[in-house]
Parts: C-alpha cells; structure tokens; sequence
C-alpha cells in the first residue's frame, strides 16, 4: 500500500474547515492528522471532509481546548488513545490502517513559557507527558507504527531560527531536547522529515506575533512525522507546505508531509 500522510495544528477545526477543505484539495493527503482541534468530536465538520472524500475519521476532542483528529481517504479502525500525564486532555488518537500499519497522533504539551517546573505548572506537565511517552514506547515496542503530530519541540539547531537565543526558550530548552530524544530512543522511531531532508534550517511553525512572519522567518520545527524502523526506509517525499501559513486567517502551523510505500 503507498499513501502520503500529512499532520498539521489547524488551531480550531470548525474555524479553518475551509483551509482543511482547500488543502485536501490541492495536496490530496490519504490521511490527514489534526492536532489543536478546539472541538468535541460530534461537533467536528466530518461530513464536509466526507463529501471531499475523507470518509473516515477517528478522533478525541474536547469543549474549545486540545483535540486530535485523523481524516483518511482509507478505510481505518479506532486503535485507542491514552491520557499521557493524566492531564484528561484530548491529546492522543492511534487508527489502524487495513495494511496493520497504526497511525498515532499527538499533541504535546506547549509547557508555557517558563522553563521550570517549580514556578510553571505546565511545564511540568509537558515533561511528564513526555515521560509517560517515553515509558509507553519501551513498554509497547511498537512496530510498524508512524508517530506524527505537534511535539511543541524543535531539537535541532537548524530547527530554530536562532540557537543560541533559544536555548532558555520553551521548545527548544536542553531539557525538552533531550526529553524528546528519550522518547524517540525509546520506541526506536526515525525522524522521517530529517532522513529525507537532513540538512538545513526547516520550520513548521511561525508565530502570530510576528508582523510579517515570512520576512522575518523565526520560525521552529515543532511539527514531526516519526516512523518506527521496521518501516522507517519506505518514507519518502517528505515536505512542509510553508505557503498554507500564509492563507487568509491561518494557522500558526503548516502541514508536514511523508509518503509511504507499504
């Protein structure tokens, strides 16, 4: 089976439908996974994805808060989702595909905007979250598997705009990188974008504070496809869709592209 999977934080599902629809029509992803949703699941648009031939949806969602969503053109079966940290957040769905491969969908705690768990109570969460992660991952040893979704974290140098001014920025903070390494070690998941695009600065992510984000490009990778490394060498293709940010009335994020073949 080959398909092309996108994830993407819309920032509100009912709010940008029609930047989902507009997308889903340019780009034509089999499987979109959404992250940011804002939507408690029956009150999500998905008989206007069913008529653009996404008729297959399994999701977790929320009143105005968290929510994830996978959209796909193929048949998929609802494989769970934990509540990482016991937080009662809406933050991760899986979905099986008719070829065994599981989709798992995430969004991460952003973690505020002190890097300190004794004053910041959602960075505390954050690293939680991301230790529950990680002992999931050794615990599951997951296969054939691909983890997408808003990590809230940029581990590369070259997945920030600036290094060194953001090493104290939540993102992109030594304790964050190396708690994000320790999940990915853990489930011995490859980083799809990177082992397609390994060198060169690479952004997902541009803030609304930005007057003309696209000039001034400060801009994080905080949006990640993972694939576990059974199936990690048949992902190919990757890519960012930088121009999505700059529709009328965006999302601070743009999508993020891998394609398969299995």
């Amino acid at each position: 089976m080959a398909f092309t999977l996108a994830t993407w934080n819309i920032n509100s599902v009912r709010l940008r439908a029609p930047l989902v629809l507009q997308m889903l029509a340019e780009n034509g992803p089999d499987v979109l996974c959404l992250q940011e949703c804002k939507s408690p699941v029956d009150k999500i648009p998905a008989e206007v994805f069913a008529e653009a031939g996404y008729a297959h949806m399994v999701a977790r969602g929320q009143k105005g808060y968290n929510g994830v969503a996978i959209l796909s053109k193929l048949p998929l079966e609802d494989a769970g989702g934990f509540d990482f940290a016991e937080l009662g957040h809406a933050r991760h769905v899986a979905a099986r595909l008719e070829n065994g491969t599981t989709i798992h969908n995430f969004y991460v705690p952003a973690g505020g905007d002190v890097a300190d768990r004794e004053v910041n109570e959602k960075f505390g969460q954050k690293m939680d979250y991301l230790a529950d992660m990680r002992d999931w991952a050794r615990k599951e040893a997951p296969q054939k598997s691909i983890l997408v979704g808003d990590l809230n974290i940029a581990p590369r140098e070259d997945d920030v705009w600036g290094h060194k001014q953001l090493l104290k920025v939540v993102s992109h903070t030594p304790v964050e990188v190396a708690a994000l390494g320790e999940t990915q070690e853990a489930g011995g998941w490859v980083d799809i974008t990177r082992q397609d695009i390994p060198e060169g600065n690479l952004y997902s992510w541009w803030s609304y504070r930005a007057r003309d984000w696209d000039t001034a490009d400060k801009g994080r990778r905080l949006d990640h496809i993972w694939a576990t490394s059974d199936i990690s060498s048949a992902a190919h293709s990757s890519r960012i869709l930088r121009d999505v940010r700059g529709w009328e009335k965006p999302s601070d994020h743009a999508p993020v592209f891998a394609s398969f073949d299995l």
